[in-house]
């Protein structure tokens, strides 16, 4: 079965237009037959318009017409073009020139000192490069070794500073998740632990009690 555009707009439109049981409904547009059931019965998508399949070039009147006369005739979609157009396509390993790979271990030892919460296959795939290399750039066991220096690979012109801060961002917000996993301290504990204990009060006995001062010690006895 052909992926079609609009499945639910489609059923609507079957169901309310045609006498196709719900199985064939539900596998022209690729829903379950019991959400097929619902939408008849007014509990699933009642909001959305029916959109008419003939219409919109993904349905033939003689495909319609052979499903009414066999209930067990399952409807083929017209391969849409738009659709083919819509499926995401699958990225290949990044290319890089010829003139620009020396300069992907510098790229690396960037990553390694700046931002070692980037894993290396997240590397490998921005850079185009393979994890033994990160390995040996890392271990400085790579045979350049000695003229590798940590160049932002921005600058090398090997990634967009778009690609780069969206790498970066996800690599903090996963380590960000494993680090609150672990139960690391929290920020109650942390501020209980900083606040500065209250000196205790020295005790007030200007006034009152034993402290209390009377005519004779302040002007002494008559005699």
């Amino acid at each position: 079965m052909t992926d079609i555009l609009m499945p639910k707009a489609t059923a609507v439109w079957l169901v309310d237009n045609t006498s196709l049981t719900f199985e064939q409904i539900a596998d022209f547009c690729g829903l379950h037959p019991l959400e097929v059931r619902g939408i008849a019965d007014g509990d699933v998508a009642r909001d959305i318009r029916g959109a008419d399949p003939i219409v919109n070039g993904q349905l033939t009147r003689d495909e319609l017409d052979k499903a009414h006369a066999d209930s067990n005739y399952r409807m083929k979609a017209v391969v849409s073009r738009h659709a083919e157009l819509l499926k995401p396509t699958k990225t290949g390993p990044k290319y890089t020139p010829v003139s620009r790979r020396q300069d992907r271990p510098d790229a690396i030892a960037w990553f390694v000192r700046h931002h070692p919460e980037v894993a290396d296959a997240q590397i490998a795939k921005l850079l185009g490069t393979t994890k033994a290399t990160i390995e040996s750039v890392r271990n400085r066991t790579h045979w350049n070794s000695p003229n590798i220096k940590p160049v932002d690979p921005v600058t090398l012109g090997l990634v967009g500073q778009i690609q780069l801060d969206e790498v970066v961002r996800k690599a903090a917000e996963k380590k960000a998740r494993e680090d609150a996993k672990r139960g690391g301290p929290t920020l109650d504990a942390a501020t209980a632990e900083e606040a500065p204990r209250a000196e205790p009060e020295a005790p007030d006995t200007d006034d009152r009690g034993q402290g209390e001062h009377t005519a004779e010690s302040v002007f002494g006895s008559r005699e």
